[in-house]
């Protein structure tokens, strides 16, 4: 049985001023998952070995959400100024917080609440709450009393080392789904703890691996105890399975003293492993990858030294900037992107390795290690006709990267009032599948649709029926294909529509 409250209570308030400063910058740019990883920052800066990210549901609605490690927790003397918003703590050299404003500022840009429940070995419990609404006009943090404090932290958390550790709790998250609508609400967990899975297992691959550290995500009824955890996984965005030869290579660029040491990493082929295929696509992931004490910053992009070009999609460059290097870049309060400076690009350009390899050479194998792997692949598809209209752009370009496309009109798959029951018209002229309007709302059942909308349909019809536009005219094979899939799809087009007007 659950032992959740609903409420948090409190005895009394402490007025916590905060650096006007840091006002201007909560949460500016944060999502969920920057937000998260930021939480996550802190819980490894405490020594936390395990880590859980747990989403609260009361009932059907999403009520709220923790953060939980087994650090070393907060001595009753520092929590207020662990509290303090834009307060600045002592830092050491391996500390992956770095401005003072992770916890607030990743919290204010998700949550109106935010408490802070801690204990340190040995020591007394202690919790804070900080309220959103009330921070411009007032700044006493509340209190949150002891007995509260240490019956949250004594839950089964089903994390190791119960002498120490801290509890982050938000309340009133933006981002959660403001319907009661279980199936919506199950739709945005399921989406939100993968895109989570894939965000924190690639910005933590290397701390997950070599710490052991361990991160779960689960979901908490209120009523019946937490389900089922996921966890998180590393996800290396080098751990290709295999090297072309000569490759890695170190280049290094020594800029005023201190040395930048380009790890150049060629992947052999595209790849269907998480690892190739990161958020945002392969191809906005090319480029370079900037660690900070094993923590991954920055994903992508070539910090001009190099426009984004399909055929460096096997490049990645890893860059740790640490120590000396650090000067040179600036990295975002989110810790999401860094910035080089103006010497970084000539420097890459002078940077060489031992054997007199050059940033030229390095892109130059890239994109030779691309056209290889493009010819091979390509040698066993069939050609086919472009996409036209009607494709969301990341399925467009992800078909013209994985077929080779005929130098023709393209195919269009659009929407438009039928006078018949049929789902599919095909237009030669235009070289047009269009679909029949009277179904468009159920299929999208009921959401709002646009000229890409229903990627996943288009892009089968695409794979199914794009070929039959090839050619002078309909071939007696081609007639009877389009004839079946009429048939077929108009009577599960209908079923859709029946389904869907039933739960109306």
């Amino acid at each position: 049985m659950s032992v959740w409250f609903q409420e948090v209570p409190t005895e009394g308030s402490v007025e916590l001023p905060p650096d006007p400063r840091a006002l201007d910058a909560l949460g500016r740019n944060h999502s969920l998952e920057t937000a998260l990883a930021d939480l996550v920052d802190n819980s490894l800066d405490a020594g936390a070995t395990e880590i859980l990210i747990r989403f609260v549901q009361w009932g059907t609605r999403l009520v709220g959400l923790y953060v939980v490690d087994n650090g070393r927790g907060i001595a009753p003397e520092s929590i207020d100024d662990a509290m303090t918003v834009g307060g600045q703590r002592q830092y050491t050299g391996n500390d992956l917080g770095h401005f003072g404003l992770g916890l607030k500022a990743a919290s204010f840009s998700q949550a109106a609440s935010l408490t802070v429940l801690s204990r340190a070995a040995g020591r007394k419990p202690v919790g804070r709450r900080w309220q959103l609404d009330l921070v411009r006009h007032s700044f006493d943090c509340d209190i949150v009393p002891d007995s509260f404090v240490a019956a949250e932290l004594n839950r089964d958390w089903q994390l190791p080392n119960g002498s120490s550790g801290t509890v982050v709790r938000w309340d009133s998250v933006s981002g959660f789904p403001s319907s009661d609508d279980p199936e919506q609400v199950d739709e945005f967990l399921s989406r939100t703890v993968s895109h989570l899975q894939g965000h924190l297992g690639l910005t933590f691959h290397r701390i997950l691996s070599d710490r052991g550290v361990r991160i779960v995500i689960d979901v908490e009824d209120a009523d019946l105890g937490p389900g089922v955890r996921h966890p998180v996984t590393p996800i290396d965005p080098f751990a290709y399975p295999d090297t072309l030869a000569g490759w890695p290579k170190q280049l290094r660029a020594p800029i005023d003293g201190a040395k930048v040491v380009l790890d150049c990493h060629i992947w052999p082929r595209r790849s269907n492993a998480p690892e190739y295929r990161l958020p945002g696509g392969a191809e906005t992931r090319q480029g370079l990858y900037f660690y900070r004490r094993g923590r991954l910053l920055h994903a992508g992009g070539w910090e001009g030294i190099h426009a984004p070009d399909t055929r460096l999609q096997l490049a990645r460059v890893r860059i740790d900037i640490d120590g000396d290097t650090a000067g040179l870049f600036v990295m975002n309060p989110e810790k999401s992107r860094v910035s080089a400076g103006p010497r970084f690009a000539p420097a890459v350009a002078a940077a060489h390795a031992d054997d007199g390899t050059t940033i030229t050479d390095y892109l130059q194998a890239a994109e030779a290690a691309w056209a290889a792997a493009n010819r091979r692949r390509t040698a066993r598809r069939s050609a086919a006709l472009p996409p036209g209209k009607g494709f969301h752009p990341k399925v467009a370009r992800e078909i013209r990267d994985e077929l080779p496309l005929l130098h023709e009109d393209p195919v269009n798959i659009q929407w438009k009032r039928f006078t018949t029951d049929a789902f599919l018209e095909f237009d030669r002229d235009t070289r047009t599948l269009w679909l029949n309007r009277a179904y468009r709302q159920a299929l999208l059942g009921g959401r709002r649709g646009g000229g890409n909308d229903l990627p996943v349909l288009k892009a089968l019809l695409f794979l199914l029926a794009g070929n039959v536009f090839e050619g002078a005219h309909f071939g007696a094979r081609d007639k009877d294909n389009i004839e079946l899939w009429q048939e077929v799809l108009t009577v599960a087009a209908k079923a859709e529509r029946s389904t869907f007007e039933a739960r109306q």
